[in-house]
């Protein structure tokens, strides 16, 4: 353990100097290319910044003024036929607009319900499948300057769907299938001893 440890400590610095010996052994300024990524980076901030102080807000007032916990209300019956956990809905609601607030969520979610309940592995899972979508499209788009995004949010925001429901499908029946199995084992085992 010791020795991944070691190799996890040093892996950064070595990456950095593999860096600097290469740009020296082919003659580059080293310290002037990065000057130069430094700037460009801040420039990136600024033209990122508004974009990012946006999202946030229209996350902050989603979370605070309880459209979400409306929504979630309007689409229960809907979710409840489908066999969808109510407690993920503000974490699907959430997870395409925000990795912060969403990340937030599943903290909360996990806290509650316990990493090892159906209810955490589906969280766990869309965390993993899915992605903040309109946060890395605005950041990409807004950095390179593409106006039309719709054909590819639209993409996204399905893929997202998918991600969410084959969570809870696939999580539901594992479950399922664990249970019962597990249940299946008692018996025999108690009607062994019987």
């Amino acid at each position: 353990m010791q020795v991944i440890n070691y190799i996890s400590s040093a892996a950064i610095p070595t990456v950095i100097l593999i860096i600097l010996l290469y740009g020296v052994a082919e003659k580059n300024k080293v310290y002037d290319t990065f000057l130069e990524g430094a700037k460009d980076g801040i420039e990136i901030v600024f033209k990122l910044f508004p974009t990012l102080v946006g999202i946030f807000l229209a996350v902050g007032a989603l979370r605070k003024s309880g459209i979400i916990d409306l929504i979630i209300k309007l689409i229960s019956p809907i979710t409840n036929l489908l066999k969808i956990p109510n407690q993920i809905l503000p974490l699907a609601m959430l997870r395409p607009i925000s990795g912060s607030a969403s990340m937030a969520v599943a903290v909360d979610i996990m806290q509650k319900y316990g990493v090892d309940t159906t209810i955490g592995l589906i969280t766990s899972t869309i965390m993993g499948s899915t992605e903040t979508t309109l946060y890395t499209i605005a950041v990409y788009t807004s950095c390179v300057g593409v106006k039309k995004t719709r054909f590819v949010l639209f993409a996204a925001l399905i893929a997202d769907f998918v991600g969410m429901i084959t969570s809870v499908v696939i999580w539901q029946i594992l479950s399922w299938s664990f249970n019962w199995h597990y249940k299946t084992l008692v018996v025999i085992y108690i009607h062994k001893f019987i």
